[in-house]
């Protein structure tokens, strides 16, 4: 039987990475932990919209978030996604016969 999914599961982590939008959010909170009104101007979508994909992040453990005042601010949780981002981002280009190695270890 399959591990129960659950916060952090790698199932659940890939299905919240897998939109566009969500892909922004955390490619902008790789940089550093963000007010939400800066996560809205740098996907370009409505405040609902950039809410609701925050959730479904926040939901599987990749972002956190806290209030200060009336602002609202995310930070990257899990370091990994980062780096694996980061690692498929070394890897595209051309292809060659050879396997890209990465230095995520």
């Amino acid at each position: 039987m399959p591990p129960k999914a659950g916060p952090t599961a790698p199932d659940a982590v890939f299905k919240a990475l897998g939109s566009p939008a969500r892909l922004i959010l955390v490619r902008t909170l790789i940089a550093g932990e963000c007010c939400v009104c800066d996560l809205v101007e740098a996907c370009g979508l409505g405040w609902s919209t950039t809410s609701k994909h925050l959730d479904v992040l926040r939901e599987a453990g990749v972002v956190s978030s806290d209030k200060r005042g009336q602002k609202i601010f995310y930070r990257l949780e899990l370091d990994c996604v980062g780096h694996f981002i980061d690692c498929l981002d070394k890897a595209r280009g051309p292809r060659s016969e050879k396997r890209v190695a990465c230095d995520c270890a």
